[in-house]
This record gives C-alpha cells, sequence and structure tokens, in this order.
C-alpha cells in the first residue's frame, strides 16, 4: 500500500511538472485561434469561441514570412550538412586513428565546448566583414561550418564500434571512408539523429548572430522577421503575434515529437565506451 502510494505521489509531481512546462505552448497555440477581444479577458477562456483560421493568413502576409522561412531552411540545413561532413571526419580521426598530437587536439575540442560562442562574434564579425560577406548567406553559414560538440558526440559514438568489426571490413577492402561510410555512420544513426535534431533546433531558433550580420529582408531568418513583425505593430494585436510565433515554433517541434526517442538514447550512451 505504502509502494502504491509513493508511486501516485510521484507520477502526481511528474504530472504537475509536465501541465506546467506544456502550459505556455498550449496558451500560444489557443491564442493563435483567438479573436483579438478573446485574449485579455476578466477569466482566462482556455478555448477560442470560434477557431480564428484567418489569423495565421494576416500574420504570414503581415511580414515577409516566407522569405524568411525560406532563409532559414537554407540556413540551417546548410550548416547541418557542413557540420555533420567535418564532425564525422574529425571523429573518425580522434577515435578511430592514432597520430601524434591526438591528445592535444581532443582537449582542444573539449575546450572549445566550454568557451561560449559569444565570445567568438567580435573575431567572426571582423573577418567576415574583410571578406565582404556581411549582410549574405556566407555571413549565416560560415562560421558554424565546425561543431566541437558535434565532433565530440559522434568520437564517443564511435569509440563504441568494436574494432574486430573494422578488422573485419579491412579484409573485404573497405578501410577508410568507405569504412566510416558504411559502417560507422549507420551503426551510430541514433547518435547522428540526436545531433541533427540539436543543430537544426539551435541554428533554426538563432537570433543574436542572424541580427548582427543582416540588414536587408532578403537575408534575415524567422527570429529576425518575427522581431521585426512585432516592432511593427502599431496596435498589438497578440493574437497574430501568437500565429507568427507558431511559424518559427511549429517546425522544430514537429521534428522533436518524431525524433525524440533517438535523442535520449544517444545521451544515454553519449559517455561510454564498450
Amino acid at each position: 500500500m505504502i509502494r502504491i502510494l509513493g508511486r501516485a505521489v510521484i507520477y502526481a509531481a511528474v504530472l504537475a511538472l509536465a501541465a506546467l512546462v506544456a502550459m505556455p505552448m498550449y496558451w500560444l497555440l489557443v491564442s493563435a485561434f483567438k479573436a483579438s477581444d478573446e485574449i485579455f479577458t476578466a477569466t482566462p477562456r482556455w478555448l477560442p469561441a470560434t477557431l480564428e483560421w484567418s489569423n495565421f493568413a494576416r500574420a504570414w502576409e503581415g511580414a515577409a514570412f516566407g522569405r524568411y522561412f525560406f532563409n532559414s531552411v537554407v540556413v540551417a540545413l546548410a550548416i547541418l550538412l557542413l557540420q555533420l561532413t567535418t564532425a564525422s571526419l574529425a571523429a573518425f580521426a580522434l577515435a578511430r586513428r592514432r597520430f601524434r598530437g591526438r591528445g592535444i587536439i581532443l582537449l582542444a575540442v573539449i575546450g572549445a565546448l566550454i568557451i561560449p560562442i559569444q565570445v567568438t562574434f567580435l573575431a567572426n564579425f571582423v573577418t567576415l566583414e574583410r571578406f565582404g560577406w556581411i549582410d549574405s548567406y556566407w555571413a549565416l553559414i560560415a562560421p558554424f561550418t565546425a561543431s566541437a560538440f558535434g565532433t565530440f558526440l559522434l568520437r564517443q559514438a564511435f569509440l563504441a564500434v568494436p574494432e574486430p568489426l573494422e578488422d573485419a571490413a579491412r579484409l573485404d577492402r573497405c578501410t577508410g571512408l568507405a569504412f566510416l561510410w558504411h559502417f560507422l555512420l549507420p551503426l551510430s544513426r541514433p547518435t547522428v539523429l540526436a545531433f541533427t535534431l540539436v543543430a537544426l533546433v539551435a541554428h533554426w531558433n538563432d537570433y543574436f548572430w542572424p541580427l548582427i550580420v543582416t540588414n536587408r529582408d532578403e537575408i534575415r531568418t524567422l527570429p529576425i522577421g518575427l522581431a521585426m513583425f512585432v516592432t511593427q505593430e502599431v496596435t498589438t494585436d497578440w493574437n497574430l503575434l501568437m500565429a507568427a510565433t507558431l511559424f518559427v515554433a511549429a517546425p522544430m517541434l514537429i521534428m522533436f515529437f518524431f525524433t525524440q526517442r533517438y535523442f535520449i538514447r544517444s545521451h544515454m550512451h553519449a559517455g561510454l565506451k564498450r
């Protein structure tokens, strides 16, 4: 009886915490479908009287969200592909090859995880300005072509692949990059997908760096476009702002819903070497 009561208390606490975390997203979703006069009422309205689908069309037309969405997709995917390429190659060398200075390079990678990325913004901005890349796609993509986090995460996954498997592959003349492509990456699929999720979310929601290096709507991404939409509103229509916010949040929420099990699985084994 005591054990059942203890479990009931734990489940109740977990449900209460989950409701607390989910409440802002629920209120965002509900407010996006409300009429403007239903946002602020004496008593909270947990459901809209009628579903105002026109809020999304009005919000979409209120700013260049089509262009912002396209820019965010291009930038996030380009960064992801570059980071997967550089991180997998670096992780392969650090995990499966022995060479002088490997430990020092690994310490440098771990040290890069400790340094806040904002520390590098000034140097990156000066470099990009000298190249003439400010206010272009290159400015949004170039500083993020490598990822210390991705390198370390993939290295830990590659270390978990047993060495006898590489010896067997070598007998079939599957060595070097062929072993990386046909064995290491497929066997590390949960970790690769988890890093994909983390990288996409980070650069999809990035606000500070695009704000610094972009000045034109043709280059701005969704977070910057949302901020521009907020500042151009003379009278704040909160239902339209909530609808516009869903343009930014919905793609990542949907992606996380379908890939969360890989994210959890990879982080459970990221620090283990079998």
